[in-house]
């Protein structure tokens, strides 16, 4: 079951999700290690930069009621799903991009990417489930004394995230998901699927 429980107000991103094909259906094992049978491809969507800038837009027109987006020194994405969103992010506020990655289990910042002490950041993904890469990578942040001003997401389909910073979404989904154990979908024999980028 899939349910809109919001979404910004003027902005149709269930239909440009829909339309992009970013909403699949199957039976898939997610990046939490919980099995649905939706999953979220934002990349599907992020593919079209104009209809991208226009959700990064959007977003940053809501966070401005609460943060100077002017003053942002740069956005920061965790690898993978984060990072075309993440730059359309730092394109439409004027500011740089960086990401992180895993090389082994842990996010890193690699490529010679920095963080100088002070600045001002915000971090950007483009679905949030658990929350888990994006806590990893505020531990970065706070790591090279970094100023978190806010989270920002496409999608919020997480039941309460805490990250202790002011958290931004586009829309927010409301998807079920089953332990392994309890799947009804493995019950049925249907094909797993995992699309994911982080191993498990």
């Amino acid at each position: 079951m899939l349910k809109i429980i919001n979404q910004v107000e003027g902005l149709d991103v269930y239909s440009m999700l829909k339309d992009t094909g970013s909403i699949m259906e199957g039976h898939f094992k997610l990046t939490s290690g919980y099995h649905s049978n939706y999953y979220l491809q934002c990349a599907r969507l992020l593919q079209y930069p104009d209809t991208a800038l226009k959700l990064a837009r959007r977003a940053l027109d809501i966070v401005k009621k609460d943060i100077d987006t002017g003053s942002i020194d740069a956005v920061v994405s965790p690898a993978i799903g984060g990072i075309l969103w993440g730059y359309m992010l730092a394109y439409a506020s004027g500011c740089r991009m960086i990401f992180t990655e895993r090389k082994t289990d842990r996010m890193e910042l690699r490529r010679g990417f920095e963080m100088d002490p002070g600045s001002k950041v915000i971090i950007a993904e483009d679905v949030i489930t658990t929350g888990g890469s994006v806590k990893e990578v505020i531990e970065i942040c706070r790591e090279n004394k970094a100023d978190v001003k806010a989270v920002i997401s496409i999608v919020d389909r997480s039941e309460k995230p805490e990250f202790e910073y002011p958290y931004y979404y586009l829309i927010k989904l409301e998807i079920e998901k089953y332990e392994p154990s309890a799947c009804r979908l493995c019950r049925e024999n249907q094909p797993l699927v995992y699309p994911g980028s982080k191993k498990k």
